[in-house]
């Protein structure tokens, strides 16, 4: 998405949210005024996220909105410019649930990838993708999209993890070629 595109999607839920202001308050916007048009938390939530994460967007990622009125659904794409997966392109879809920012958006990996921490069926091993983390860097409603997508950045620099992989096969080959011996259960 575009800068333009993006300043559109944000006009049309940042108009939504003021006709259904007006509606809540009794002043008539010109707009429906039936109750199913309320924006919810979660997306008054996006509204501004979006808006922050496209001005500090990393510069190896590119987020796209398939439909501007649903910030709730993007795809990341993710080029690292260093490292082991250097010039890949890495496809990822992130869905925000309605419960956000109490619960992490849920993401999967689209492109088939042999890494330690992304299993071969999408799934992601990112400690603040988690609702509920034992070491306390899961999820809480301080973070936003913007560490999400860090995160997921970094998954293919600083934050590979092979001591709790979730792709084990992955882990233990990435020690065996880069000369490391793999512990033995």
């Amino acid at each position: 998405m575009n800068e333009r595109e993006s300043e559109e999607a944000m006009l049309t839920l940042a108009s939504k949210l003021k006709r259904d202001e007006g509606v809540k308050t009794g002043r008539s916007t010109g707009g429906p005024s039936d109750s199913s048009h309320r924006v919810s938390i979660r997306d008054r939530l996006l509204i501004k996220e979006v808006a922050e994460l496209e001005a500090n967007l990393p510069s190896t990622c590119k987020a796209s909105f398939p439909d501007e009125n649903k910030l709730h659904h993007f795809r990341l794409a993710v080029s690292p410019d260093e490292g082991y997966y250097q010039s890949g392109k890495f496809q990822f879809e992130i869905d925000v649930p309605e419960a956000y920012n109490m619960v992490p958006p849920k993401v999967k990996c689209l492109t088939r990838i042999w890494h330690p921490n992304i299993a071969e069926t999408g799934e992601i091993c990112l400690s603040l993708l988690r609702e509920h983390s034992i070491d306390g860097t899961g999820w809480a409603p301080t973070r936003t999209l913007k560490d999400v997508v860090w995160g997921l950045s970094s998954l293919f620099t600083d934050l590979l993890n092979f001591d709790d992989p979730l792709n084990i096969d992955a882990a233990e080959h990435h020690l065996l070629v880069n000369g490391f011996i793999p512990r033995t259960a």
